[in-house]
């Protein structure tokens, strides 16, 4: 009986659910039309405008949206489990605020578009434009791709088209926001963030200024570190990119030792200060730019500032101050190859002082000696001695660690057992200027009381001191660009801490803005001019002589030059090979803030035989030869090949993204 109720049961079911399936509507099949079958498909369910339930979208100026959205998620949890909103959920901290909240509504308004009338409207190209322009620089800091959901041409449209701004109700609040403030008018000021970049977010932000300020400012790479990073250049001129006529040119390097960052941080936000303070109005930044073209190298070791940074990170222990200042005085200060780049150029002053006694030898342009293309030379040194040789330099300082205080040629002793011995150049008188010109405009590097490091013994009081004084060692830069071409270099430390903690970069900037700006202002001092022939020509590569200074200078590209002198009475004399010598007697004041101009007009002259004499160092060829052997490219291009199949690394971010969802996101990393 028990078995008989349930199979009754049984039935009475399957009865029921073929009349339900019976009173449904017939599915269509391919074959119904064919054989006159009636039957009706459903109609779809029409999308319909519904309320923003996602959390980081709610603060848009709409409160409807519409799902599939613009990127086809078919739903909000489809769209909230997706890769792009995971980014905008973390996007504020990714870029250190920067940029936000505009990045986040902009990709809201793709991923819950504005909804009206149970219909989509599209944000505005324009807008999508304008904050591309403005971020695009951020995401590059921290090596990620601008994201493919905010692609312009793609999922925004034209004005033309109906479209809505998605950051309207973020301008309504911030004019909000500024209508509560007191309305006192303030004046215009640069604003700096006084913080460390890494190597990506540095040549961002020289990047980022130099779209800012593109009537003065462009940025160029002079070549690549080990490693293959740029070594980026900012330039600021009233005609950047072009070396124009009597324009004295200078430049700036910054952490030149990896581990020596204060200057790399200084040059940076000078770089934003020049181009800001131009845009204000500022008449001494304007000034300074439209009559100067200026260089700056940030950072001319980044592989060894990479290696500080990530070593001073790792020993972050207030506990522990000695492990800290062991660190920063050694790991990093060398390139990727362990090189340190300032004794890695060539040994040009053991050159002078073994040729001193040379009858016709003058100490200036002395040619690169051959054998020195079979030492290791560095990438980072070779790509500045190609500019070195390419730009008619005329000043430069170059930016270090560890003490207080500018130091100036030469830096190997005159004497090889004597380690600190005062080794003067001719141009005793004018380096001594040229220091005292940062030392003085320094807050504390000239002040009888002013704290010395003691790294290496006494170095004076008043803030500058002779290289080989101080230490003797041989293939400095600052020598090279003495010997090697026009231009005059000083080597400025900072101070006493190689690695300064972050908050004690503002007090940095405030200590040596001024004499930055002065340093720079300085390269107007002395003399300049043209040397031309009969016809009017420029005449390139004719020498300047000043008398009683064993050094000369020559002209650039067009005929121009620049010497710097100190106050007095100087006889000059301007000479090229196939013309006639000229003499000019000058007399330069004190206070004379410009530079002279002294012009030469050189006749055409039977070349003597033995005038050469003057110009080439016997057995070392002559000045054009470099590299002659193509040694630096065999090494180096192997080298770099290797290093860059070795790091093949992924940024640090991405593990998070890629954890997060079953396919990695691999449109976030970029392609160079």
């Amino acid at each position: 009986m028990e078995f008989m109720r349930r199979k009754m049961k049984t039935i009475v079911f399957l009865n029921a659910l073929v009349t339900v399936i019976w009173c449904a509507s017939p599915r269509c099949n391919p074959e119904d039309e064919f054989l006159g079958r009636f039957c009706k498909e459903p109609e779809p369910e029409k999308p319909k405008c519904v309320d923003i339930m996602m959390n980081y979208c709610d603060d848009m100026s709409y409160t409807h949206t519409m799902f599939p959205n613009i990127l086809g998620h078919r739903t909000r949890e489809e769209a909230e489990l997706g890769p792009e909103y995971l980014l905008l959920s973390v996007v504020h901290n990714l870029l250190n605020g920067e940029c936000t909240p505009d990045i986040r509504m902009l990709g809201c308004s793709v991923l819950v578009p504005r909804c009206e009338k149970e219909k989509v409207l599209k944000p505005c190209r324009s807008t999508c434009e304008a904050v591309r322009r403005s971020c695009r620089h951020a995401f590059e800091g921290i090596e990620m791709a601008w994201p493919y959901f905010l692609d312009c041409d793609r999922f925004f449209v034209s004005d033309q088209e109906g479209c809505y701004d998605p950051l309207e109700g973020l301008r309504v609040t911030q004019e909000e926001d500024q209508a509560s403030i007191d309305n006192t008018p303030e004046e215009p000021h640069t604003v700096i963030q006084f913080s460390y970049q890494s190597n990506t977010q540095m040549n961002s932000i020289l990047k980022k200024t130099a779209e800012q300020c593109p009537e003065i400012a462009t940025t160029y790479s002079i070549g690549r570190s080990v490693e293959g990073k740029d070594l980026l250049v900012i330039e600021f001129s009233n005609n950047p990119g072009v070396h124009e006529l009597l324009e004295p040119e200078m430049k700036y390097i910054g952490n030149m030792h990896g581990n020596e960052v204060l200057g790399r941080q200084l040059l940076i936000y000078l770089t934003q200060y020049l181009c800001s303070e131009y845009l204000l109005g500022n008449q001494r930044i304007q000034s300074l730019i439209n009559t100067t073209r200026i260089h700056i190298l940030p950072s001319m070791n980044p592989d060894g500032y990479e290696l500080a940074a990530a070593e001073v990170q790792g020993t972050n222990d207030p506990e522990n101050e000695e492990a800290q200042n062991y660190y920063s005085w050694t790991l990093g200060r060398g390139n990727a190859q362990n090189i340190d780049l300032n004794r890695n150029f060539p040994d040009l002053t053991a050159v002078a002082y073994g040729r001193r006694r040379h009858r016709h030898f003058r100490n200036d342009h002395i040619p690169i000696p051959d054998a020195y293309w079979f030492d290791k030379v560095a990438p980072e040194t070779y790509a500045v001695m190609k500019w070195i040789r390419s730009i008619p330099f005329v000043l430069s300082a170059n930016f270090h660690g560890g003490e207080l205080v500018v130091s100036y040629p030469y830096d190997l002793s005159k004497h090889p057992l004597e380690e600190k011995m005062f080794s003067p150049t001719p141009d005793e008188q004018v380096f001594k200027q040229i220091a005292r010109t940062y030392a003085d405009a320094h807050a504390t590097m000239s002040g009888n009381n002013s704290e010395r490091c003691g790294s290496f013994g006494s170095i004076g009081q008043d803030g500058i001191i002779n290289g080989a004084k101080w230490y003797s060692f041989a293939g400095g830069m600052q020598d090279f660009n003495y010997l090697h071409t026009n231009c005059l270099e000083v080597t400025v430390e900072l101070g006493c801490d190689k690695f300064p903690a972050e908050e004690e970069l503002y007090t940095g900037w405030q200590d040596n803005k001024e004499a930055l700006l002065t340093f720079m202002e300085s390269v107007h001092r002395g003399i300049k001019g043209i040397v031309k022939d009969a016809d009017g020509n420029g005449i390139k590569g004719a020498r300047i002589s000043v008398r009683g200074i064993r050094h000369d200078i020559t002209t650039a590209e067009n005929g121009d030059y620049w010497r710097m002198l100190t106050a007095g009475i100087h006889i000059l004399t301007a000479s090229a090979p196939g013309y006639t010598r000229a003499m000019k007697k000058i007399h330069l004041p004190a206070r004379m803030q410009k530079a002279g101009r002294v012009d030469f007009v050189l006749q055409k002259a039977v070349v003597e035989p033995n005038i050469e004499e003057d110009y080439n160092i016997p057995s070392m060829g002559t000045y054009e030869r470099f590299d002659p052997y193509n040694q630096f490219e065999r090494y180096s291009i192997r080298e770099q090949n290797q290093n860059r199949e070795e790091r093949q690394e992924k940024p640090w971010w991405w593990s998070y993204f890629s954890r997060a969802h079953g396919s990695a996101p691999t449109w976030l990393l970029r392609i160079d």
